[in-house]
């Protein structure tokens, strides 16, 4: 989970995975979309395949990059694991508010 959070933090490789949402992607495609320089474009798309998020397709000399849906995936299932933690304590908060409303009434009316 560490190398990809890392490899996503980069802005450009940001980019990179929001244009291959779009679907396969060669090199050259990459570079000329995002504005980038070849070299720039080979190293992030290096960092992206290290960190399981994209595969590469070589046909014939070009290599067409796409993403990896099992490393996004496991993104979501860590990010939901989260968001039941936050759900569970804002159901815990709710019910420690609705306690102090009820012996606020009930001190008011006494």
């Amino acid at each position: 989970m560490d190398a990809t959070l890392t490899a996503l933090a980069e802005p450009n490789r940001k980019r990179i995975v929001e244009l291959l949402r779009e679907g396969p992607q060669p090199v050259g495609e990459i570079v000329v979309k995002l504005k980038l320089r070849q070299p720039q474009v080979s190293k992030h798309l290096r960092v992206l395949n290290d960190a399981g998020l994209v595969e590469v397709q070589p046909v014939a000399q070009q290599r067409y990059y796409s993403l990896r849906p099992q490393a996004f995936q496991e993104l979501a299932s860590w990010v939901e694991s989260y968001r039941r933690i936050w759900d569970e304590q804002m159901d815990r908060f709710d019910e420690v508010l609705q306690d102090l409303q009820r012996k606020e009434k009930r001190h008011a009316h006494n």
